[in-house]
């Protein structure tokens, strides 16, 4: 499950994006989640805060940079245009590691680059939900 919210000041700066995903075992597998009704799928769970054999993740926080009078995010070289659309999602125990980064290249080009424990089919629905500005979780 991916989830939007509105920042502190309304619409314009970042959003607040949390993650849901499938928990892993001991050997690494995922948990399988198989909801058979509305309130045991994982945006329930997660907002009832039974979150055991969940994942949740969050996107970076990025700061403000007064020379380039906007919100930046360290992506190492492999972003190179600004868009609302950049994020990086990490994990609250370690946020300088990061599981996924997501942004422009050039107009209408994209790079997204993940880490365990997201899979590719992750990642990339992940990626995606940034271009719809309705999303989000009441």
């Amino acid at each position: 499950a991916i989830c939007y919210g509105t920042n502190v000041l309304g619409f314009k700066g970042p959003r607040k994006m949390s993650v849901i995903i499938p928990g892993m075992n001991m050997n690494h597998k995922r948990i399988p989640i198989r909801p058979r009704n509305e309130h045991e799928s994982l945006l329930s769970k997660w907002q009832t805060r039974n979150v055991e054999n969940l994942i949740e993740l969050h996107n970076k926080a990025p700061v403000w940079n007064d020379d380039t009078q906007s919100y930046v995010l360290n992506f190492h070289g492999r972003v190179t245009q600004a868009s609302v659309k950049n994020f990086q999602i990490v994990h609250d125990n370690d946020p300088d590691y990061i599981v996924m980064q997501f942004g422009r290249v050039a107009e209408d080009v994209f790079t997204l680059d993940y880490n365990y424990p997201l899979c590719a089919l992750q990642a990339f629905a992940i990626g995606l939900s940034s271009f719809d500005s309705k999303l989000a979780c009441e």
